[in-house]
């Protein structure tokens, strides 16, 4: 009865019906959950580590069966595992709308099946708040409730709190191996419709591997910039994890970031992240998802020095700027001479998305003794210059070159900030690979006339 009365209501009025509470979840199992979502739905997908695999799967068989002439909207972030609703045979039934391009969707944006919506980390929630992308169900993925009936969205806050404010329904996989974190993922029995339980189902992530010796340089170059007390935004990969490593020296250094991996963890160990200087929730380690191996995942479980927070606040640049010595650590894909920095896409081929590096970059900057830093190989792995004269055609400006500050590789550092062009693209030339200085030392000369080479 109650599945057959939600689906008739106004969505007003089945938001209504959660908060007021029509008692403990209904635990049913995959096939009767998805069975909520009909032809013509916009559907929440928890994203990153949080994916919910099993429901989605179940979603997958039951929509494609119905061979409906109306597609189902999937929104989300990146989702780790498996997109089996995004091959090509599923295009009838399924359409994505993502904010974030996973590599399990690059193929799917690139051949028409999926649509990317370019937009700040920060301002997702508002998307769904808002109302500008309504939601008729969502799909979280959740740790079992407490004693008091709480479950916890662990390691994936993000932009999932407005999303469960906003859908009509929701429906959450309930996984033990989900980490029970403190802050804004906490989640009611009464706000969830339908509970699906699952048996352990390990978390997607992945484990840390060995940065190459340029990676470890940077790592290094940054290192050098990044003074004791200072509060750090890193992403995943082996160049922040290279940063870190090499931080183990220093002290007294916070954590403010969109997210985190395992990276943090021998910092951690050895007292160099103590967090007492931060002005925003001292002591703590700020973040909004976690993506990385179940050491991680076990370190974040009831850990009430981790809190995970809405990403509206953790991404706002305003409350960034308000931990002294704020250093935003990103990287890019290309970056011109003028400074343009493109984060998102290869040419016309959107690869990514804008994530928080704006947030963290703006962030940073206005933060007292901030240091907002791109950091990055000189070349790609096939030997091109990530240093390049000017963007390719059709690539996406994600940081203006008015925002880019700190520029580092592997052959060293240099300051944009309050340069102007012709110096620029001296101080950028210094650190590309030698290989290439010769060619962009010859088109920084064709460009700016007050431009002398080295």
């Amino acid at each position: 009865m109650l599945k057959s009365f939600v689906r008739g209501c106004s969505a007003a009025s089945r938001i209504r019906l959660r908060h007021g509470g029509h008692g403990a979840m209904k635990i049913v199992d995959a096939d009767t959950a998805v069975s909520i979502v009909q032809p013509g739905h916009n559907v929440y997908v928890h994203g990153g580590a949080a994916t919910p695999s099993y429901l989605l799967g179940a979603l997958t068989n039951y929509i494609t069966a119905l061979k409906s002439d109306k597609k189902v909207t999937l929104h989300h972030i990146h989702l780790e595992g498996a997109a089996p609703f995004y091959a090509p045979e599923n295009e009838p039934y399924f359409r994505g709308n993502t904010m974030f391009i996973g590599s399990n969707s690059r193929a799917a944006v690139r051949e028409g099946r999926v649509d990317f919506i370019p937009v700040f980390l920060s301002e997702i929630p508002l998307l769904y708040r808002s109302r500008r992308l309504p939601l008729d169900v969502a799909f979280i993925h959740v740790s079992p409730p407490d004693q008091h009936g709480y479950c916890s969205l662990g390691v994936s806050v993000c932009e999932a709190r407005a999303a469960i404010e906003m859908a009509s329904v929701v429906v959450a996989q309930v996984n033990p191996a989900m980490p029970r974190t403190f802050g804004d993922g906490f989640l009611h029995v009464s706000e969830i419709d339908y509970a699906v339980e699952v048996n352990d189902q390990p978390l997607p992530g992945s484990k840390p591997s060995k940065p190459t010796a340029a990676e470890a340089q940077i790592g290094r170059n940054v290192a050098g910039l990044i003074e004791d007390g200072s509060c750090l935004q890193m992403g995943i990969g082996n160049i922040p994890n290279a940063c870190l490593e090499a931080l183990t020296h220093h002290s007294r250094l916070g954590i403010h970031t969109e997210m985190f991996s395992d990276g943090i963890l021998n910092l951690i160990k050895r007292d160099v992240i103590t967090g007492m200087e931060k002005h925003i929730h001292p002591g703590k380690i700020v973040s909004s998802f976690a993506v990385g191996s179940r050491d991680l995942y076990d370190f974040m479980d009831n850990n009430s020095a981790i809190v995970m927070l809405d990403v509206s606040f953790v991404n706002n640049p305003h409350i960034i700027s308000k931990n002294p010595k704020q250093v935003a650590i990103n990287s890019c894909i290309e970056i011109d001479l003028t400074g343009q920095v493109c984060a998102d896409s290869i040419g016309t081929n959107m690869y990514s998305g804008i994530g928080g590096q704006v947030d963290f970059m703006r962030g940073a900057a206005l933060s007292p003794g901030g240091k907002p830093i791109f950091a990055f190989t000189s070349t790609t792995t096939k030997g091109v210059s990530r240093i390049v004269p000017t963007l390719k055609d059709g690539a996406g400006v994600v940081t203006t070159r008015a925002h880019v500050h700190w520029v580092v590789t592997e052959y060293g550092t240099v300051n944009l900030f309050g340069k102007n062009l012709s110096e620029r693209a001296k101080a950028l030339i210094s650190i590309a690979h030698p290989d290439h200085r010769e060619s962009l030392s010859k088109a920084a000369a064709e460009r700016f006339r007050s431009y002398h080479p080295f």
